[in-house]
């Protein structure tokens, strides 16, 4: 007679079939038995100058332009001039312009001398867009030098409805790092984006209330 195996054995056989399932699936599944990598975000400006004017206007930010190398989730390092690398299991929370996008919407916010900002798609009828373009947003561990931080951006600002280039500037921004580990990089990090951010706010608003003093700033039709 054939002896059926006990609900409690089938259990056994259902659970080491799935096991076995699985450890077959890591040896198939490229990065199945990767650690997670560790996440890291940086910070929105929220200290402008007192004397910073209001504008009544509503903008746009795109999204910044950036290269292949930048357009990443994960944490750029050069080691050669000639070379981009990455940080092994270390990564900002998003695309690098996707982030930097977030924290120029926020620190614009954060000014309170604008009436609305968002980014695409947000539904504002803008009156400027702000057209921007990431050079540069990597460390630098050259040999024999102390680490860096380097970050540029180069921005438009773009009246509308005309679709008219009014402004261009572009800034570029250095941070020594207290050392080589990923936490002082992000923390140098966090120092040179802050610094384009507040220029980049104070910038823009300047040259919105410059171009709103002298009626350029009005719609047409």
């Amino acid at each position: 007679m054939i002896q059926l195996p006990t609900s409690r054995q089938t259990a056994s056989i259902l659970l080491l079939g799935a096991s076995m399932v699985m450890t077959a699936c890591q040896g198939i599944i490229p990065g199945a038995k990767r650690d997670p990598p560790r996440l890291y975000e940086l910070t929105p400006k929220s200290t402008f100058p007192k004397s910073l004017p209001k504008v009544n206007k509503q903008l746009i930010v795109e999204t910044p332009l950036a290269s292949s190398g930048l357009t990443s989730s994960r944490i750029a390092v050069k080691v050669r001039r000639t070379t981009l690398d990455y940080y092994e299991k270390s990564e900002w929370t998003d695309l690098a312009p996707n982030l930097v996008q977030t924290l120029m919407i926020e620190s614009f916010d954060n000014s309170k001398r604008i009436i609305a900002v968002g980014r695409e798609g947000s539904g504002l009828r803008a009156d400027y867009i702000l057209k921007t373009e990431l050079r540069e947003f990597q460390a630098q561990l050259y040999n024999g030098q102390e680490p860096e931080v380097h970050i540029r951006v180069n921005l438009k600002l773009v009246r509308m409805p005309q679709r008219e280039i009014v402004s261009a500037t572009r800034f570029a921004v250095t941070v020594k790092s207290n050392g080589p580990k990923v936490d002082a990089i992000i923390s140098a990090f966090d120092k040179a984006l802050g610094r384009i951010l507040k220029r980049t706010v104070t910038w823009t608003i300047k040259e919105i209330h410059r171009r709103s003093a002298k009626g350029g700033g009005r719609r047409r039709g």
